[in-house]
């Protein structure tokens, strides 16, 4: 559901720390966020076998997202005490989708499911660290601009 207040789907509670990592009215509308596949070390997830044939090495226990949040608004997210490493449960804006019938990968905000023919969308609610928070102004257009950086735990 949107948030009026916030005019986004987006919701960060913060796990750890101070409640400071949290979204303000008029602080993130319009928002993007990503979500990647975190690939650690490179290919390394990825070996040919004795046979020559390419396959994944990868433990399963590693898949895992990274996610960039990033907005112009204008005002600033509360962000006075939030620091690298603080664990935040996030609501997604970004969709993910499994074939209907089958099982969410990843926990579901509440009220996000929707099947269109044979296919089921959700937004993931997953629990993450801030990796790194980037904030500038350009004083004259007087729009803040910010951008948090996260990792799945």
């Amino acid at each position: 559901m949107l948030s009026i207040e916030n005019g986004t789907l987006l919701v960060l509670t913060p796990l750890s720390g101070f409640a400071s990592l949290q979204l303000t009215p008029y602080s993130a509308r319009g928002l993007t966020q990503t979500l990647e596949l975190i690939k650690s070390g490179g290919d390394a997830w990825l070996r040919r076998d004795v046979n020559g044939i390419y396959r994944s090495v990868a433990d399963t226990r590693f898949r895992k997202y990274k996610s960039t949040i990033s907005c112009k608004d204008g005002e600033t997210p509360c962000l006075d005490d939030a620091w690298i490493g603080e664990t935040v449960e996030v609501s997604c804006v970004f969709e993910l989708s499994y074939p209907t019938g089958a099982t969410p990968a990843r926990p579901v905000v509440e009220n996000s499911e929707r099947t269109v023919g044979t296919v089921t969308y959700y937004r993931p609610l997953l629990t993450m660290l801030v990796e790194d928070i980037r904030l500038s102004l350009p004083e004259w257009q007087a729009l803040y601009d910010w951008q948090i950086d996260l990792q799945e735990r």
